[in-house]
């Protein structure tokens, strides 16, 4: 059996996906992929997702140059979460949210309010142009 029919994909054929930073074990991000994008990403060892929004490949970095080096991918015991081990490359500290934090979970819940916690560190606007 081929690993990718391993996984279990959900009715639109997409898998979701969680980036973890291989060193520091921070989680940077989520996002989707279908049977393509997971293909790719171990193929070239650089995380490539399906954007829904977009409709088509996304290979992360492409706009902003913030690739994400895959050292591991895992499948969860039910086969239908990866997780991908990553290096976040392309600025330091990595940028992994479109927002120019490290990390796409950079909000508390403080006193019934979302509260950002992680400072950016690049503006957007320098980074989408």
């Amino acid at each position: 059996m081929n690993w990718l029919d391993q996984v279990k994909w959900d009715a639109q054929g997409l898998v979701p996906v969680i980036a973890q930073e291989h060193a520091s074990g921070d989680v940077l991000m989520f996002a989707w992929m279908n049977r393509e994008a997971l293909a790719k990403t171990a193929e070239l060892g650089r995380a490539v997702y399906f954007s829904r929004s977009r409709n088509r490949l996304w290979f992360k970095g492409e706009e902003s140059g913030h690739v994400q080096q895959v050292h591991e991918m895992r499948l969860d015991c039910d086969n239908d979460v990866v997780l991908l081990k990553i290096t976040q490359l392309g600025h330091e500290p990595g940028i992994a949210c479109h927002t120019g934090r490290h990390s796409c979970f950079y909000s508390v819940l403080k006193d019934g309010a979302w509260t950002p916690v992680e400072p950016v560190l690049k503006d957007p606007e320098s980074i989408y142009r």
